[in-house]
């Protein structure tokens, strides 16, 4: 009878072990494609549906200097996925270097209004489609962290093509994390002079904790470590990992941090975690006022003023 009720209740508990093996399971995977998967992520506003501005006659001219100017150029990643950039030129010959990183569920093209400013001051302007955006392939987004690896080979085609070259990483939001994950990587080639991060977050964990709270106010036990072990088995990488924190403390390049202190969406606060954890020289600035990347919109001579003066210290 003892033998019965014991094989009994091993039974239940097995059972439910596993109902909740199968539920986390069920949670990290929905978790993972609600926040990684294109082909499940609902589409942003198109800029038809939302209330002209005048900064939206700046970026229509930069749309159309990108498709008029630019070259499109691929590569292959590390893991075989095949990678749009678009390419264009310096109007005279130049050995400078822009390498433009755009935001999360945006492209290449996004970029467009970075890459006509630099233009104008005569730097070749690379501007990668992200793996999962735009005409990159991928089956999930990385936030940054495979990402970084792409990079690198991207900046690798611009060395060997032109050994002396000297090369401005910039990003905005993901593009912002990626340029910082990138630059504390061992084998980032000595060509890059500068990084700018534009409302970067403090690492992948970070950032989806905080969604998770203003979204649903969930905790991020167990719905982050379920998810980032699924993230692991399906995109190699543990949330955790994913730290620009850990990745500007490495950095030796000199970094520009901007922000604009009404970001909910990144935390205004996340901009002197990472200011104060960068070990390179650096720099920062706060736009009052200005939203989620929007502090070029902000306050654009502010921010263009602040960029340049910190890009021709090591740029020449």
């Amino acid at each position: 009878m003892k033998n019965k009720k014991k094989k009994l209740i091993i039974g239940i508990v097995t059972v439910l072990v596993l109902v909740i093996v199968v539920v986390l399971g069920f949670i990290g995977n929905y978790f993972c494609d609600y926040a990684l998967n294109p082909s499940v992520i609902n589409g942003v506003e198109s800029d038809d549906e939302m209330e002209k501005t005048p900064d939206d006659d700046e970026k229509d001219a930069a749309g159309s200097w990108l498709s008029g100017e630019a070259e499109d150029v691929w590569m292959t990643s590390d893991d075989s996925l095949k990678l749009h950039a678009y390419k264009v030129d310096a109007k005279k010959p130049s050995n400078k270097y822009v390498v433009l990183c755009h935001g999360y569920k945006g492209e290449a093209a996004d970029m467009a209004i970075y890459g006509k400013h630099f233009y104008e001051n005569n730097y070749n302007v690379l501007i990668p489609d992200a793996r999962a955006h735009g005409q990159s392939e991928g089956k999930l987004i990385g936030m940054g962290w495979p990402e970084r690896r792409d990079i690198i080979k991207w900046m690798n085609t611009i060395v060997s093509e032109e050994e002396d070259a000297q090369i401005l990483l910039m990003g905005v939001s993901m593009g912002a994390a990626t340029v910082m994950m990138t630059s504390g990587e061992e084998d980032l080639p000595a060509q890059v002079k500068a990084v700018v991060e534009d409302c970067g977050y403090t690492s992948v964990w970070d950032e989806f904790d905080h969604q998770l709270n203003e979204m649903f106010g969930l905790p991020p036990f167990p719905v982050l470590n379920v998810s980032s072990l699924v993230v692991k088995i399906r995109a190699g990488y543990f949330l955790g990992e994913a730290s620009a924190v850990k990745q500007v403390a490495k950095s030796h390049t000199p970094t520009m941090f901007i922000h604009g202190d009404e970001d909910t969406f990144v935390p205004f606060a996340m901009l002197d975690k990472l200011y104060e954890a960068a070990a390179c020289e650096k720099e920062k600035l706060v736009i009052p006022g200005a939203a989620h990347g929007e502090a070029r919109k902000t306050d654009s001579k502010t921010y263009w003023d602040a960029v340049d003066k910190f890009a021709k210290k090591y740029i020449k």
